[in-house]
């Protein structure tokens, strides 16, 4: 399959103005592209990395035809925007990836649909799409959570119901719960893992390696690479992830996220088509890293090995507490620090991630874990 190349000192437009929009800028200048911003807030960290930016909104056709114009191809670096100003988009300037699969990932149903749809392992799930439907949980069976079909990111939009005496106190506010909602089986399962996959236009795709994810609050806290699982269930996670890739007809980067279960298998829990959060650690223990990869693949150029130097773990860096935190962490060796220029610092807000490096294969994967478990403490 043919590609289409694009020069150095072309244009790349790129929707959102967060952080991920920030370090994707970076890494195109790296490369020789200018990038054009479009967001709909300001101040906005991508806008310091950016040589242009467009402040308007996601969907007023207008500003979208302005920015598409300026642009030689565009991506995004969130999924909360308009798919059908994606799509208007298009008409004007190539996109990656498609509209059609930012539509998948926006919606929990279009999601799981999907997934099954080409053959990959999803938790059992229903519909719930409004009051009446609430009914369906009984037979559906508990523990299951509950989660908003849309723009649920970070923990939020969810509702766990583990038993029927919850699901009979859920019953009290049914009538205020943000319809629709999706059901999905609440899995027992040893840990989550994600990969990050990349696409080009001619079809070579590209993983690293399996990331393993700590949460806390319902916020990723750390990503552990390698991954403390088996070789062969890290090879399947990829095997998953391009086959997701294929199917979808991705054009640039994609989060795969997963869960194993206590019995090894492996369940696909949800998909980001964009720079994602459990990649930082590529930043410094890759030559290339997966906002270079990502920029790579929309560009049409060759996709390099993924070939990773160091293990790592990236930890976020998120609110006033661990901010104060920053002269210790610039004290400390074999530490990256990379702060996204956010000028308010809240409770729950990333502002950062650091990662820490170790000689590959030189550090067990439970002495890393030993290392970060201070950061995982409640």
């Amino acid at each position: 399959m043919s590609r289409t190349i694009l020069a150095p000192g072309a244009c790349i437009g790129i929707v959102g103005g967060g952080q991920l929009g920030r370090m994707s800028a970076v890494a195109a200048s790296r490369l020789g592209y200018k990038v054009h911003i479009l967001t709909n807030t300001t101040p906005s960290p991508a806008a310091e990395t950016s040589a242009k930016v467009t402040v308007g909104s996601y969907d007023d056709l207008q500003t979208l035809e302005a920015f598409a114009r300026s642009c030689d191809v565009i991506t995004f670096e969130f999924e909360n925007i308009s798919a059908e100003g994606l799509k208007h988009l298009s008409s004007f300037c190539p996109v990656h990836p498609s509209g059609h699969i930012l539509e998948i990932s926006q919606d929990r149903i279009a999601e799981k649909t999907s997934l099954s749809s080409f053959g990959l392992p999803v938790a059992p799930w229903c519909s719930v799409a409004h009051e009446d439907d609430l009914h369906k949980l009984k037979e559906f069976g508990f523990p299951c959570i509950l989660k908003t079909t849309r723009f649920g990111y970070d923990g939020k939009g969810q509702f766990r119901v583990p038993d029927e005496a919850s699901f009979a106190e859920l019953l009290q506010k049914a009538s205020s719960l943000p319809y629709p909602l999706v059901a999905e089986r609440q899995i027992d399962f040893a840990r989550e893992v994600s990969v990050m996959v990349a696409r080009n236009e001619a079809g070579d795709i590209r993983c690293f390696d399996v990331a393993e994810n700590r949460h806390r609050q319902g916020i990723l806290r750390v990503s552990i690479v390698p991954a403390q699982i088996m070789p062969d269930l890290a090879e399947k996670a990829q095997t998953l992830a391009k086959t997701l890739a294929e199917k979808i007809g991705l054009v640039g980067i994609m989060g795969v996220e997963l869960f194993e279960g206590r019995n090894g298998e492996l369940i696909v829990n949800e998909i980001a088509p964009r720079p994602h959060n459990s990649g930082h650690w590529t930043m410094n223990a890759c030559i290339i890293d997966q906002f270079e990869m990502h920029i790579r693949a929309v560009a049409g150029l060759s996709l390099p090995s993924t070939r990773r130097h160091s293990d790592s773990y990236m930890h976020n860096l998120i609110g006033p507490d661990d901010m104060a935190q920053l002269d210790s962490i610039l004290s400390e060796e074999n530490t990256a620090l990379h702060l996204y220029g956010k000028k308010e610092v809240r409770e729950g807000r990333k502002m950062g991630h650091v990662n820490r490096i170790f000689p590959r294969g030189g550090l067990p994967g439970e002495m890393v874990l030993a290392t970060c478990r201070p950061i995982l403490k409640d």
